[in-house]
């Protein structure tokens, strides 16, 4: 099959089977916003990340909790957190989920639908003493110029988050549970805001 002169080889090719169809170019799937971005992996790294938010968080519990079943026992967690802007609005949250993460963004959505607006005055206190009881704890906070703030715990961290300062509050109860001082500090801070 192959001739050979003196200057050139010839070499002829073997036989090509039958031309295979060209597949179109495949497409991308669109992500949520239209880009071409595929998955939740390609997402990560995005703009989305970029964004801050405008609220500040600090957790004031998280819990593991089992419930005894047939074949043993199931751990789920419970994360209690406090939000805010540090400019008169607070919220605290709690959510409940099989993994600390998703506790975690729960209580955060949470936490923003029971957010709070406080009527502060012009030094960022409080006009008058208000104090409230949620469950067993209970909790009162006064005005007192110049001081700053003048808290323990987690009532400190509802205060430092709504923006709150020249105050001293006392917790008046026995009671050690964070969520309720939490909740009971936001219980007194609802009677500064409907005013």
């Amino acid at each position: 099959m192959a001739q050979e002169t003196q200057d050139e080889k010839v070499v002829t090719a073997p036989e090509v089977a039958a031309p295979v169809a060209v597949q179109p170019e495949r497409r991308a799937p669109r992500g949520r916003m239209g880009d071409r971005r595929g998955g939740p992996r390609e997402r990560r790294g995005g703009p989305r990340d970029e964004r801050r938010s405008e609220f500040a968080q600090k957790l004031i519990g998280i819990r593991r909790v089992a419930r005894v079943m047939a074949g043993g026992r199931r751990f789920n967690f419970s994360a209690a957190l406090v939000l805010g802007d540090k400019k008169g609005r607070v919220g605290v949250g709690l959510g409940k989920a099989a993994d600390t993460q998703l506790a975690i963004e729960k209580a955060t959505r949470s936490a923003k639908r029971h957010m709070l607006t406080l009527n502060l005055t012009k030094t960022r206190s409080i006009p008058h003493n208000i104090g409230a009881k949620f469950t067993a704890s209970r909790v009162e906070i006064r005005p007192s110029p110049g001081r700053g703030l003048v808290a323990g715990s987690s009532v400190r961290t509802v205060l430092e988050l709504g923006g709150v300062t020249d105050v001293t509050a006392k917790i008046l109860s026995r009671s050690h549970n964070p969520v309720n001082n939490a909740r009971a500090a936001l219980a007194a801070l609802k009677e500064i805001s409907k005013k």
